[in-house]
């Protein structure tokens, strides 16, 4: 048989605030700390893939331009917002690839897919105009698999940036509870 014990256990106020305002105040230095590596990171993966896109040297088509009046209409609102300027952005960067690369490779390729051009180029190994476009569809789909990674990487960034800032109002807020703990904590033991 187990004995229960008659003795309480009785606990410090002061020390418990103490503990509780020590723990806040480290967890508001590890947010500090995560905020500025999430801020980092925003900063050179926006970087990274601004200098990426902008070395290429592409170009949006011009409003009054043929490339952008060839375009449906559903592409042309989409591209207007960039119409003319230089693609060095993420959200350019899918917009580009899903609204005017891609436009081409479906006119190119009559409506189909890599695949499906790939596999009619295959049956028909001496039809050399259907080689031409699985090489043309090809290169058009990598170009566009890897402006839409841009993107993607660009909304990384943009969501380690709202991160950092959710960290570093975290850690505020645990520094003025923790300042709130230690000021209580003095009280107490008065």
């Amino acid at each position: 048989m187990v004995k229960k014990s008659s003795q309480s256990v009785k606990i410090n106020r002061s020390t418990v605030d103490q503990v509780v305002s020590w723990a806040g105040l480290c967890i508001a230095v590890g947010l500090v700390l995560a905020a500025i590596a999430l801020a980092w990171t925003h900063t050179f993966i926006h970087g990274q893939v601004s200098d990426q896109l902008s070395s290429q040297k592409i170009f949006f088509p011009e409003k009054d331009s043929a490339a952008f009046k060839a375009l449906d209409t559903g592409d042309q609102e989409a591209i207007e917002p960039f119409a003319g300027q230089q693609l060095a952005t993420g959200a350019g960067a899918e917009v580009f690839a899903n609204h005017y690369i891609a436009a081409h490779i479906q006119s190119i390729g009559g409506g189909k897919t890599y695949s499906e051009l790939s596999n009619i180029s295959r049956e028909n190994p001496d039809d050399k105009a259907a080689a031409a476009k699985v090489d043309t569809v090809f290169k058009g789909e990598t170009l566009r698999g890897t402006l839409l990674n841009a993107y993607a990487f660009d909304t990384m960034a943009f969501v380690a940036q709202l991160a950092s800032y959710g960290a570093a109002i975290l850690a505020a807020i645990l520094f003025f509870l923790s300042f709130l703990g230690f000021r209580h904590a003095k009280k107490v033991s008065k």
